[in-house]
């Protein structure tokens, strides 16, 4: 009898132990990884409005970026750490000062802008795809303001934009967007981060 209470209390122990090593004993979470990219797109795109959104920044405190800023926006799996460049006719020539040590690209365009702007948007766009330090680096595509009534969809997007032959071979993603619907907004970031890690781990294995 008395060897199975010690058994019974060995085990009790044991098993004590075990919990209060995984109550107390855990340890940090493992350090989310971070990514640093650019943010590009023409005056009234509506980049600094999502990337504040994407933050949880009152809708209040938006103003366009006249130079550039530099928000961390957070994700579950990563942190990326966003520098927007101002769109502004004065500042895009400017651009590609601030392209160093990207890892991504965000480029964010008005669905339902005028002819002329749309032509700027996919010039500039295409500069930014082959631009050395830019070209093999994943890009996230935004078509914002799809909830306006004059939006194109992303098929006349891509059609206009000539992505299919200019992008071939390029890792790139094209998704519609709006402040009204963050899900969708939040899984095209997934996506963008899926992007990079494998890129990173396309790195690694070099």
């Amino acid at each position: 009898m008395s060897e199975c209470i010690q058994i019974s209390f060995a085990v009790c122990r044991v098993g004590i132990y075990t919990c209060f090593r995984a109550l107390c004993c855990k340890g940090p979470p493992p350090a989310r990884p971070e990514y640093d990219l650019v943010c590009i797109g023409l005056t009234g795109s509506g980049k600094t409005s999502l990337l504040s959104k994407l933050c949880s920044e009152s809708p209040d405190s938006v103003v366009s970026t006249t130079g550039f800023s530099i928000k961390a926006v957070p994700f579950q799996n990563a942190i990326l750490n966003v520098k927007e460049l101002g769109g502004a006719d004065n500042i895009r020539k400017y651009w590609s000062r601030y392209y160093q040590g990207s890892q991504g690209v965000i480029f964010v365009l008005d669905s339902a802008s005028s002819e002329d702007d749309l032509e700027t948007a996919r010039n500039e766009l295409h500069s930014a795809l082959q631009h050395p330090q830019l070209c093999t680096l994943p890009f996230l595509i935004l078509a914002n303001h799809q909830d306006k009534p004059a939006a194109r969809s992303v098929q006349e997007v891509k059609k206009y934009f000539e992505l299919e032959p200019l992008a071939r071979g390029k890792r790139w993603i094209l998704q519609p967007c709006s402040l009204d619907d963050m899900e969708a907004l939040k899984d095209s970031f997934s996506q963008l981060i899926n992007l990079l890690e494998e890129k990173d781990h396309e790195a690694v294995r070099m």
